[in-house]
């Protein structure tokens, strides 16, 4: 397999995803490794090319709360003031998954993980191939994430199908992961996103 190398050309690599393929993308925290985030064999070739354990699960991407409403259940209001706070942005929420998540993306889990990276081309991406895109970040499971896209190419060229070249990560460290099916709010991974700026959007404390 030849790993393309794309910049522009979205609606290639939004075919690469509908038909089950892998594609780097680019986001303002780490590089992720994407794919169909409802196609339970697209997601299956992400716990194989990262040597990730099949009981750790991945976080979907998406492009708005109007997306996560189609794949989350039982949204409660703090979630949609956090979006409106930090989406697009490094914060990863934690929400009960709808009946359209497969058991690979949450490892069998009652819950998902949804972001809306701040980066245009992978947002142009997931409107492009219009489903969500499982994209845990695109290194070997335990390695250093990759903050660019020849990061990527030094790992997986000739593993997967595509890396859409992005640029250098503005921030270059995971986002912050934040459970909203427990009250109060937890933070799972502390990341880009500080505890200080969650608990003043909320207004309140968080464990």
């Amino acid at each position: 397999m030849m790993t393309q190398r794309l910049t522009d050309n979205i609606s290639a690599a939004a075919e690469i995803i509908r038909r089950g393929g892998l594609v780097a993308v680019p986001t303002e925290t780490v590089y992720g490794l994407a794919a169909n985030g409802l196609d339970e064999h697209a997601v299956e070739k992400i716990y194989d090319v990262k040597n990730r354990p099949e009981t750790k699960p991945i976080s979907l991407l998406v492009s708005s709360m109007g997306d996560a409403e189609r794949f989350c259940r039982d949204i409660p209001a703090i979630a949609y003031r956090l979006a409106e706070f930090f989406w697009p942005g490094p914060l990863t929420m934690v929400l009960l998954r709808g009946g359209a998540v497969p058991d690979t993306v949450t490892a069998g889990g009652e819950t998902v993980g949804v972001r809306c990276p701040d980066h245009e081309k992978t947002l142009a991406l997931i409107r492009a191939a219009g489903v969500p895109l499982a994209a845990p970040s695109a290194n070997l499971s335990g390695a250093p994430s990759p903050k660019c896209a020849q990061d990527v190419l030094d790992v997986f060229d000739g593993k997967i199908d595509a890396v859409i070249d992005g640029g250098v990560c503005a921030l270059g460290i995971e986002s912050t992961v934040v459970d909203l099916t427990v009250t109060p709010p937890r933070i799972v991974r502390q990341g880009g996103l500080a505890r200080e700026d969650i608990e003043r959007a909320l207004g309140m404390k968080i464990t």
